[in-house]
């Protein structure tokens, strides 16, 4: 067997169905007295739910979490939690609520108990980025890492099906980039391996649920497997390396404001179809969790997306034509390991397919 380190992550998680309802518990075993809740301006009511479970335990809510953490706002809910005396912070939604708390624990030193209502499994990463004067940068630090994870299944109930696909979707291209890693490992790889398998298999159910009664019979089982596919999937982002698709993602979504998770969903085929040729093994792998692949793991995530009816454009989100060109140019700054030699013309047909919609393929 070939030689590897893994590091185990550290966060204590909490899974099940109504399990935000120990929150009390878990703060009481940390010792904390005076939490502060994060949370989106559309999720203020779980929020405020979560307050009064607390009680005084709870000194307020900040709100005002947004997509790809600007550090103008981390700033003010930094400013509200020393203000209200916190001791810790709880975040509850995606991964907007969850990078937020992060950066307000690694500048603080609080304590972070994350809350997550998608399944972008950021919250099991300590991995922070963050965006500032139209750049997102990303850093890694073990301290980043929530301390607590609590995963509801009921609080994902009402996350509405296209949500459920990108953020399922976004989740899957962590174990992808984790199969080929430079720093993976056997046991990365079975993780990566089950966590693709449960969301591809859930993932369709939730979508076809609001109009198919088969589905829906069987959709509080897929809630469930889809939020164990996120934890795992999380779990190998914050395990190993990425490239070039979290590249990608991170310059496309932080330069033009795209949305973080239909970022992914839309780029993920189109990096895999470029690595592919350098990662045979890790392309196999992948080919056997994904249904409709016949072997061929580019043609499985084609299938998959067309499957979720998700958007593929990402020209649709606003990104217009003449940025195609920019977001190249900045994806070949400050260098990062790719398994294959990341090309300028042809990461710029990358995103021009990406940007158009084109089914991925493997001729770049």
């Amino acid at each position: 067997m070939e030689s590897f380190v893994y590091t185990a992550s550290p966060s204590r998680v909490v899974f099940g169905p109504g399990a935000s309802s120990k929150l009390p518990d878990e703060l009481a075993r940390e010792g904390r007295q005076a939490a502060l809740i994060l949370s989106t301006s559309f999720q203020v009511g779980e929020a405020e739910r979560l307050r009064g479970l607390l009680g005084p335990k709870a000194v307020g809510v900040f709100s005002e979490a947004a997509m790809h953490t600007p550090t103008d706002i981390t700033d003010r809910a930094v400013a509200y939690a020393q203000q209200l005396g916190a001791d810790c912070v709880v975040s509850v939604g995606g991964g907007s609520t969850t990078g937020l708390g992060k950066a307000i624990s690694i500048r603080t030193g609080l304590l972070h108990i994350c809350i997550p209502t998608t399944y972008a499994g950021s919250e099991m990463t300590p991995i922070l980025g963050e965006t500032s004067a139209g750049r997102k940068t990303t850093r890694r630090d073990p301290r980043i890492l929530p301390a607590v994870v609590i995963y509801d299944v009921d609080l994902t109930t009402t996350l509405p099906a296209g949500m459920s696909a990108t953020s399922g979707v976004n989740a899957i291209a962590h174990a992808v980039e984790a199969l080929y890693a430079p720093d993976t490992n056997p046991i990365i790889r079975l993780l990566a391996k089950e966590g693709v398998r449960a969301l591809a298999s859930a993932l369709p159910i939730i979508v076809a649920a609001p109009t198919d009664p088969t589905a829906a019979a069987t959709l509080p089982a897929a809630r469930s497997k889809a939020l164990y596919g996120a934890w795992l999937c999380g779990l190998c982002l914050g395990s190993t390396a990425m490239s070039l698709h979290h590249k990608l993602c991170h310059v496309v979504g932080g330069s033009f404001n795209l949305p973080h998770a239909e970022t992914h969903t839309i780029v993920l085929p189109h990096a895999v179809a470029y690595n592919a040729p350098a990662v045979p093994a890790a392309m196999a792998d992948l080919a056997e969790v994904l249904p409709g692949s016949e072997g061929d793991a580019v043609k499985g995530l084609n299938v998959l997306l067309e499957r979720l009816g998700v958007e593929r454009a990402l020209k649709k989100y606003g990104m217009e034509e003449e940025q195609v060109a920019e977001a190249a140019g900045i994806a070949m700054e400050n260098k990062y390991w790719n398994p294959r030699e990341v090309d300028q013309e042809k990461v710029r047909e990358l995103i021009r397919r990406a940007w158009a919609g084109e089914p991925a393929r493997g001729d770049l």
